[in-house]
């Protein structure tokens, strides 16, 4: 019964902000490292960044600075802070469990004038 259920996507301008969530159940939470995914239309999936169970986080080179992964474990959530967003972060972004490789269902994040 390992569920990834996502929530925060939307429509930004440039420049803009969005926080993604991801609330887990089914799986040990505290004992889970945690990815981020996302695919742009007709674009390969991509890592964007993984929070590990002990907290340590690694991005991808595209939004190193600009982008926060964090989790909450007593809420079982884990977190995508997006700042300063271009027209290239647009995709679908799922979340990730490495241990149980199960994929949230995504949500659309849209940055566009």
């Amino acid at each position: 019964q390992v569920q990834l259920v996502e929530s925060g996507g939307g429509l930004v301008q440039p420049g803009g902000s969005l926080r993604l969530s991801c609330a887990a159940s089914g799986i040990i939470f505290s004992s889970s490292d945690m990815r981020w995914y996302r695919q742009a239309p007709g674009k390969q999936l991509n890592l964007v960044a993984t929070i590990t169970r002990g907290g340590s986080t690694v991005y991808s080179d595209s939004v190193k600075d600009r982008f926060t992964i964090s989790r909450d474990n007593a809420k079982n959530t884990v977190y995508l802070q997006m700042n300063n967003l271009t027209p290239e972060d647009t995709a679908v972004y799922y979340c990730y469990e490495t241990n149980t490789k199960a994929w949230g269902q995504g949500t659309q994040v849209t940055v566009s004038s």
